[in-house]
C-alpha cells in the first residue's frame, strides 16, 4: 500500500486502547495514536475545518473517506467519553459518511451557515440553562 500521507495503514485499524501511554507504544510526533485520533475526531465538530478538509480533496480520497469510517469507533463506549464537544464531532463524522455531505462541505457558504447555526444554538441553550 501507499505510504503516502493520505494512505491509510490497513494493519493498524484496530481501535487504539484508551489507556494510559506506555513507554514501548509507537509515537507520531511525541503523541500516541489515540491522542492523534481523539484530536482529529474533535476537529471535525468544525465545519470550517472540514471545508479546508474538502478544498484540499482529503474527502474525495476513498483512503481518507475509509479512515473517517474506522474512526466511528469513537461514538462508543470507552471512547466516547474522551471527547469534549461529542454531540457536535459525532454529528459531523456521521455527516461524513454521506458522499453529499462531503462533496456540499466544499461550499464555503455551507460552512459558514453550520457556524452562524452552531453559535446560535449554544446561546440558545446558554438562555435555557
Amino acid at each position: 500500500m501507499d505510504s503516502g500521507p493520505m494512505s491509510v495503514d490497513s494493519s493498524a485499524m484496530d481501535a487504539p486502547a484508551p489507556s494510559k501511554s506506555t513507554a514501548d507504544e509507537p509515537k507520531y510526533g511525541g503523541h500516541s495514536r489515540f491522542e492523534l485520533e481523539l484530536e482529529l475526531v474533535q476537529s471535525l465538530a468544525n465545519p470550517l475545518y472540514l471545508n479546508y478538509l474538502a478544498s484540499r480533496k482529503f474527502l474525495t480520497n476513498p483512503a481518507f473517506v475509509a479512515y473517517l469510517d474506522y474512526l466511528q469507533y469513537w461514538t462508543r463506549p470507552p471512547y466516547l467519553k474522551y471527547l469534549t464537544h461529542p454531540t457536535a464531532s459525532l454529528k459531523m463524522l456521521q455527516l461524513l459518511q454521506q458522499e453529499k455531505f462531503r462533496q456540499d462541505i466544499m461550499s464555503p457558504d455551507l460552512a459558514q451557515a453550520m457556524m452562524v447555526e452552531g453559535v446560535r444554538a449554544a446561546v440558545e441553550w446558554h438562555r435555557e440553562a
